[in-house]
């Protein structure tokens, strides 16, 4: 008969904290024989040994915070103990940088999507209904809903036909905050998933449709059309024209057939949401030795959420290709401390209470856990949001810390697939691209398995190793791609998350 695993997790053996796998109760002997002091939940952290008031606590051989108070052996280790100071740390660029030993191309992985006119490939094949303003969100929806059930039966080779409304485009920012709005629908138009797209504005909105498409050298065409409510002559002339213009698009749309594509032609975004003390032990670090596998195959993995790399940004920045890309993702950082100063954030050690109830204690234990969801390749470019991405290979794009407004971003840069991370369990959804869900720990991948794609928690409980859950992951990207529905899709959950960054001042 096998021996029960031991409740404690040794990450490295510098750290100054052991990870309980399941609740411990006071009195259990640690690995060195000494006694644990108090009950501490399963995924938080107890001392392995005393540490001094003001010392450095390290995790993973990695600092994540300083104590705020003595702490002795055998205690829990969190918020109430532990803090932040800012200290130095090295970001020499390109010192980690290690190559990637690339497969040949006749080796690389396939999967079955849609190839565009300008060499994308989609996993999806949708028509997208697109407001240019929130005025505009209704009336995309009613066209949207025109098309659930049997009239979209008849065209079996597309996905649906999503709206996508939102919260802004009438008075805002007419500098940056209108020029990011613009960049991010004008991405959804080109992102690959999306094989046609009617525009719906109102009329009167600083958005206007025309302008937005020349912000972009987009072109009218049947597949990219817009329709002006105003201008229609009201809501139900509108979505009149808008079913009857969609209904020509999904006619094209149908004609197009999945075929055989590398795997170089998919771009993953990275997202995790509802993180806890599981995140950085199972799926994060299972995901990213995936990603590592992607990038060998020659595809993409983009990481974002900048406020979630603070406090490890060094650690990225080691692994830039060179110095220029360094230098972008040190800026990033630095206008983010800018904006953050003064306010209650994470920037300041104000994870979200879903992290702290899981076990993470500072951002920069977020942050560690975070990162690990990039693997180990070198990182190749630092794109601003939504920015369309061109480089392959492991990349960043700025974004907030707010998943829906990341996974936006990285949709509209070109993303054709999600991977998203979840200990607490998220229910994110991101039509018209796939959502697919890793759970951190087993009790909520069975308590929500109607939500949950993979579960990493297997890691933990039955000893599978990360390299072996990483191919399971990758070709659980390959079948997803190629048309097999991730849970979110079944739900149909997807397209209220469409929420492009909105900075500036509203008036």
């Amino acid at each position: 008969m096998m021996a029960a695993p031991s409740p404690f997790i040794l990450l490295d053996p510098r750290d100054d904290v052991l990870v309980c796998r399941e609740d411990v109760a006071p009195e259990t002997p640690m690995p060195d024989g000494a006694p644990v002091r108090e009950a501490v939940p399963a995924g938080h952290k107890l001392a392995r040994r005393d540490i001094a008031d003001g010392a450095p606590v390290l995790k993973y051989g990695t600092v994540i915070g300083f104590a705020s108070a003595p702490i002795r052996a055998g205690a829990h280790v969190h918020r109430h103990n532990l803090g932040l100071t800012d200290f130095a740390r090295d970001a020499t660029p390109a010192v980690d940088a290690v190559p990637v030993d690339m497969l040949p191309e006749a080796g690389r992985a396939r999967f079955d999507g849609y190839l565009r006119a300008d060499g994308q490939a989609g996993t999806r094949n949708y028509i997208g209904v697109i407001a240019s303003v929130n005025c505009a969100a209704s009336v995309c929806r009613f066209i949207a809903e025109h098309f659930r059930g049997p009239a979209l039966a008849p065209f079996g080779n597309v996905d649906g036909v999503v709206a996508l409304g939102h919260h802004s485009g009438c008075g805002m920012d007419r500098g940056h905050g209108l020029a990011v709005l613009r960049r991010t629908i004008a991405g959804y138009v080109r992102n690959p998933n999306l094989a046609g797209v009617l525009l719906v504005g109102l009329g009167c909105e600083v958005n206007q449709i025309g302008t937005l498409l020349e912000s972009d050298g987009l072109v009218p065409s049947p597949m990219l059309q817009g329709l002006v409510i105003q201008d229609e002559g009201g809501t139900r002339a509108t979505v009149e024209r808008g079913i009857a213009i969609v209904a020509d698009m999904l006619a094209e749309a149908n004609r197009h057939r999945r075929q055989s594509l590398p795997a170089d032609r998919l771009v993953v975004a990275l997202q995790c949401g509802g993180s806890d003390g599981y995140s950085a032990l199972t799926a994060n670090p299972a995901l990213g030795a995936a990603m590592d596998i992607l990038v060998r195959h020659g595809g993409t993995a983009v990481l974002s959420e900048t406020p979630e790399i603070w406090g490890v940004e060094h650690v990225l920045a080691r692994r830039s290709v060179d110095a220029a890309v360094a230098g972008r993702l040190m800026a990033r950082i630095d206008w983010w401390r800018a904006q953050m100063e003064g306010q209650s954030n994470q920037m300041t050690n104000s994870p979200p209470p879903g992290n702290t109830a899981g076990g993470i204690s500072t951002i920069f234990e977020k942050s560690l856990g975070g990162i690990m969801k990039a693997g180990t390749s070198p990182l190749r470019a630092v794109y601003d949001y939504a920015e369309r991405i061109t480089e392959r290979g492991f990349v960043f794009m700025d974004a907030p810390g707010f998943d829906p407004v990341a996974a936006t971003g990285q949709v509209a840069g070109g993303a054709n697939l999600i991977c998203f991370t979840t200990g607490r369990g998220s229910v994110f959804g991101c039509k018209p691209v796939p959502s697919l869900k890793l759970a951190t720990n087993s009790a909520m991948y069975a308590r929500m398995r109607d939500d949950m794609d993979i579960n990493c928690g297997d890691i933990i409980d039955a000893g599978v190793g990360i390299e072996a859950k990483s191919r399971e992951i990758f070709e659980t990207i390959l079948r997803v791609a190629s048309g097999r529905a991730t849970r979110s899709e079944a739900l149909g959950i997807g397209e209220a998350e469409f929420v492009p960054w909105a900075p500036g001042v509203v008036s």
